[in-house]
């Protein structure tokens, strides 16, 4: 079973965070933690789930922490090459001499691997909001495993200890310099919004200055995913990630944008989402009026029941995606949902079929939306991919053979999984936001309520018209008339946009035993499906986060575990009836998302970012294109590690 976890939103500025947990959690179990690393590991996403919900900086702490942990293992190792110890990256030093260090047990690698990991976990979140916690469930570990954490001198020439407290200091000197300006809360230099706040509470998008551009969001009260209050208007977070130096991007991956004055680095440049005032303005209506209307299925009683089984759901290559927008709605069902995806014949493993599992569409879209939303407690979306390779991992039917060929032991096999993953995981954010900064790209709340501001764009003989509104749909997205339950005793509203969608929060009291439904409601009132407290992440949309990490964490899984499906065929989370979800009542049914290939899971978390209102189609595909090519660098450069190149 796999669970719920990983987030989506950041900020610097706080007002009155909540407490840290208390100190009497339990700590961390051996049956959790069946090596030092995937010990740590866990740490490190408790720590995550505490902080303020920042997948940027995250993923660059998995990955810091994996790499401190992989460079310790190399010291005591004849083959793998290291990543920073001993070398000159990117034109900072961290000397070694191997010939000099001679002390060399299992416990000695196990101390260097714990030391190294303390330091770089209690630096990290020395300004977390549960700092407190974070180090009272570092200082157990290292207690339990009979370790002093105040033994901080580091070295590389003395201890087993002080090496690895070297190789951390190495890493945090090393994050000082790596353009992620970690020393002023990872805030941007010089990024700044081309438009005011949105604040949803009130109808419309008024003050819009440009359609195409991304908005923050202006709340009451505004709680980050992971359930911290935050500043009321969330800065953009990562828009100049692109500066973060990469692991296995080059030069050839990057090229460098200007705008105001100020050099914006991009990697995997995909070209320019479909901005309104270009010619692909048709395309960019079409988009977010895809997610307006994937609305209408959020609602278990007036949708339909589909099987939601690897057999019918899933198994597409990405040489199927579309490449270009114009073929986008080939792909994406406009009005049912979903994707041409028919999913697996058999189970390979089994030999079997997969049994069908038949739940309201309704259900299956705010379960996915939740599940992959990375909801309070979460580590974010790269931190709930380690979660995934942990539960992987812990299936009896798993084997550890690396690529999927040589056997090796469990300190052996987590310290390289999660080298491979928390690679590929820092290089798809240093990717995704490099873009995300550099095309500032609108979200959907912002696009639908301005376009429904300017009127509708299908019927040019109507006084509503206006070439740059929302297309029409009928039965989905129509105009008030007069008679309409909308003009009942507001006139004011003839003529104005309806939506057939997900009514929104002004319709749920109470998220345990209320449900919005589905309904016609103003455009100007639309709401993702998201609390009313976050309503949004806070940075651009294009290119989608979810989608690139999901699919670059897919490929890595598939090459490091040498099968491209979940041990015994199929991988599985369980929503319990009436207990699962937060934003609402629900789901009506028990719901199990299934899985056959971790590339399904991948597709379903795109997925789920449409129904949830966060991105339209044009932020998913190309995310997942940058996430495979991600992949294929970050494993490529991997394994040449691992052989002592």
């Amino acid at each position: 079973m796999v669970t719920a976890c990983g987030g989506s939103g950041e900020t610097s500025e706080t007002v009155d965070a909540p407490p840290p947990p208390p100190a009497t959690r339990e700590p961390l179990s051996d049956e959790k933690s069946p090596s030092l690393a995937r010990r740590w590991n866990e740490v490190l996403l408790e720590a995550i789930r505490n902080d303020y919900a920042r997948p940027t900086s995250h993923a660059r702490n998995l990955f810091h922490l994996s790499a401190v942990m992989y460079d310790a293992w190399t010291v005591y190792s004849d083959t793998e090459s290291s990543y920073l110890l001993g070398k000159t990256l990117n034109g900072f030093s961290c000397p070694f001499d191997r010939d000099g260090f001679t002390v060399y047990s299992e416990k000695a690698r196990e101390t260097t691997i714990s030391y190294a990991a303390y330091r770089l976990i209690t630096h990290r979140f020395s300004q977390s909001p549960s700092v407190a916690y974070t180090l009272l469930q570092s200082n157990r570990l290292m207690e339990t495993l009979g370790l002093n954490p105040e033994l901080a001198t580091p070295s590389a020439q003395s201890g087993a200890a002080e090496l690895g407290n070297y190789i951390a200091d190495c890493y945090i000197r090393y994050g000082l310099q790596d353009g992620s300006n970690e020393e002023n809360g990872y805030q941007s230099r010089y990024y700044q919004p081309v438009n005011p706040p949105i604040a949803p509470a009130e109808p419309g998008n008024p003050d819009v200055n440009d359609r195409g551009r991304w908005q923050a969001i202006e709340l009451e009260t505004s709680i980050d995913q992971s359930g911290n209050q935050v500043s009321s208007v969330p800065k953009f977070i990562g828009a100049e990630w692109g500066n973060v130096l990469p692991f296995a991007l080059t030069e050839s991956d990057r090229q460098s944008h200007q705008r105001g004055g100020h050099t914006y680095t991009v990697y995997l440049d995909p070209g320019e989402p479909p901005y309104p005032n270009s010619h692909y303005r048709e395309i960019y209506q079409r988009t977010f009026a895809l997610v307006a209307i994937w609305g209408a299925h959020l609602d278990p009683a007036k949708t339909p029941v589909i099987d939601i089984s690897p057999g019918a759901l899933g198994n597409l290559d990405i040489d199927e995606f579309p490449r270009d927008f114009s073929e986008y709605d080939q792909f994406y069902s406009l009005f049912a949902g979903g994707d041409p995806g028919k999913g697996h014949a058999v189970n390979p493993i089994t030999g079997q079929s997969y049994p069908k599992q038949e739940v309201p569409l309704g259900d299956y879209a705010r379960v996915l939306a939740e599940f992959w939303a990375d909801g309070p407690e979460s580590e974010t979306p790269p931190g709930h991919w380690f979660v995934i390779l942990n539960h992987v991992t812990d299936h009896p039917d798993f084997e550890r053979r690396l690529w999927g060929a040589e056997s090796v032991g469990p300190l052996e096999w987590d310290i390289k999984a999660y080298f491979s993953l928390g690679a590929a995981m820092h290089d798809s954010a240093v990717a995704a936001w490099s873009n995300k900064g550099w095309y500032d790209f609108t979200r959907p709340v912002s696009a639908i309520r301005a376009m429904a501001d300017l009127g509708q764009s299908s019927d040019p003989a109507a006084a509503s018209y206006h070439p740059e509104g929302l297309p029409l749909y009928p039965g989905f997205i129509e105009l008030v008339r007069e008679g309409d339950p909308l003009a009942q005793n507001q006139p004011e509203n003839i003529g104005k946009i309806k939506l057939y969608s997900w009514r929104g929060p002004d319709y749920i009291e109470s998220p345990q035993t209320d449900i919005a439904g589905v309904g016609w409601i103003l455009a100007e009132n639309w709401w993702p499906y998201q609390r009313p407290t976050f309503v949004t992440p806070p940075f651009a949309g294009y290119v989608s986060g979810h989608s690139t990490f999901s699919r670059a964490a897919a490929e890595v899984l598939t090459a490091i575990t040498g099968s491209e499906y979940f041990p015994g065929g199929m991988g599985e989370f369980e929503a319990p009836k009436n207990e699962f979800l937060v934003f609402e009542r629900g789901p009506s049914t028990d719901v199990t998302l299934q899985w056959a290939t971790y590339r399904d899971a991948s597709d379903q978390c795109s997925l789920s970012r449409i129904w949830g209102g966060i991105h339209p189609p044009v932020d998913d595909l190309r995310g997942r294109f940058m996430g495979e090519k991600v992949a294929q660098k970050a494993i490529n450069l991997v394994q040449a590690m691992f052989a002592g190149d």
